[in-house]
């Protein structure tokens, strides 16, 4: 045990001076020490009841989750440990523990609510082995690295065992999949609303990952989550749910869950799966009703948010933070922006998948999407910047009929240049989609006086 009270120390060690020199920073550091120490450092930590352990994880949608429940929680007087910062792989959640562990390892909480990385799960669980699981949805995400989301289903099968609650999306097919493992089952679910959507007969459907026919889906409520049903071996989302949101209402901004109203801190339709999942975990798992829950919404701030708005000259620009790896996030950006119907131009700054080399620089989750209903939205001018996959953006859009002489096509990111060209749209609302890095240097630009 001397290994480990050693890495211990030092990980608390290096917790504190990475807070004293860059708050927020260094969430896997620490953690990743301890492990070159003692490779077995998460398992020697003392008092975690495993029955209070909840991993959250997914495709889309697992910081946002774990971030609801945590405030939830907290909100009513519950001790919980959590990896906020979304460090979520076996680095950040050791980093997590011994942050909270006394100088010997005892840990005390009511609880423990973990983001975990669904490609690393097995990892993680043979160290920790919660007993709650929530999944989020398996999609199509880092192509280069998964392939498809059946290698995250593989990976998944390996942890998922008769000993475990399983949280699940009921309209998601590949999460719902493992239903028939676990010791029990979980369902939570969103009624169809004003934003849900339908796709024509050119979009491919999935596949059933039951008997692997054509799923059919009466509609969606985010791209590739919706009431679904396979016609050849009967696997369909359940038309009774444990926790179904309801009655949304977004000139109010407030829905229902077991006849409790709720205000929605964001109207975005991503996040009401995520709502209704937190509530199954912390009512199913935690023991915390949906009224006692609700007031925890009133003052939710999500962290790491995935829209922030800019002022430049007279102009503001909407950045729409996504995770730029699967069309399900970009999706749900493009709706958001088609939804406004007031002139506006869009400035897509698309990347490559940068795993590692040779880097990935087919724009696949471009080419997934349904570009229409923004193409239809009154968009003045569109702009196409970065290094590599600029033309491919370009192209992605005169495929859905959007004329060349709106479109500018700028092989770069270069901060002067993406700002000459908003300076240059007649229009003052301006929406944005581009890598953090590149948005944070042009919030410096406009700090730096440029406005």
């Amino acid at each position: 045990m001397m290994k480990f009270y050693f890495a211990l120390w030092l990980a608390k060690l290096m917790g504190i001076a990475i807070k004293l020199v860059s708050k927020g920073r260094g969430t896997n550091l620490p953690g990743e020490k301890a492990l070159a120490i003692d490779p077995d450092f998460v398992k020697h930590f003392k008092n975690i009841d495993y029955s209070k352990v909840v991993f959250i994880t997914g495709t889309n949608g697992k910081s946002s989750t774990t971030n609801l429940v945590t405030h939830i929680l907290k909100q009513n007087g519950k001790k919980i440990v959590s990896n906020l910062e979304g460090a979520n792989l076996l680095g950040g959640i050791a980093t997590s523990l011994a942050k909270e562990a006394s100088l010997s390892g005892k840990l005390k909480a009511d609880y423990y609510i973990f983001e975990t990385d669904e490609r690393y799960l097995p990892l993680i669980y043979a160290q920790l082995p919660a007993e709650n699981m929530l999944i989020t949805n398996l999609q199509k995400d880092q192509v280069q690295r998964n392939g498809d989301p059946d290698f995250i289903i593989r990976k998944l099968k390996e942890v998922v065992n008769p000993r475990m609650t399983l949280i699940l999306n009921n309209e998601e097919p590949r999460s719902r999949f493992f239903e028939e493992v676990a010791r029990r089952s979980i369902y939570y679910s969103v009624s169809r609303h004003d934003e849900s959507f339908v796709k024509g007969g050119d979009y491919p459907t999935q596949a059933c990952p039951k008997c692997h026919h054509d799923l059919r889906f009466d509609y969606y409520n985010v791209d590739s989550i919706g009431a679904f049903a396979c016609d050849f071996c009967g696997f369909a989302s359940k038309s009774t749910p444990d926790y179904l949101v309801t009655a949304l209402n977004f000139k109010d901004n407030t829905f229902k869950l077991k006849d409790v109203v709720f205000n929605m801190p964001y109207d975005l339709p991503f996040m009401f799966y995520n709502y209704a999942g937190a509530l199954a975990v912390s009512d199913a798992i935690c023991g915390i009703t949906p009224a006692a829950a609700a007031q925890a919404f009133e003052n939710f701030k999500n962290i790491g948010g995935r829209f922030e708005v800019l002022t430049y000259k007279n102009k503001t620009i909407k950045y729409m933070r996504i995770k730029q790896e699967n069309p399900d996030t970009l999706q749900s950006a493009l709706n958001i922006m088609a939804s406004d119907k007031s002139k506006k131009m869009v400035a897509l700054g698309l990347y490559v998948v940068n795993d590692f080399v040779p880097h990935y620089i087919n724009t696949f989750y471009a080419f997934d999407c349904d570009f229409k209903p923004l193409v239809d939205s009154n968009v003045e001018r569109y702009l196409c910047f970065s290094e590599h996959v600029a033309y491919d953006t370009a192209n992605r859009l005169v495929y859905d009929g959007v004329s060349k002489e709106v479109i500018t096509i700028m092989d770069s990111d270069n901060i002067s240049e993406i700002f000459a060209e908003i300076d240059k749209a007649e229009t003052d609302n301006i929406y944005l989609i581009t890598w953090i890095s590149t948005f944070e240097k042009m919030k410096k630009f406009i700090e730096g006086g440029q406005n």
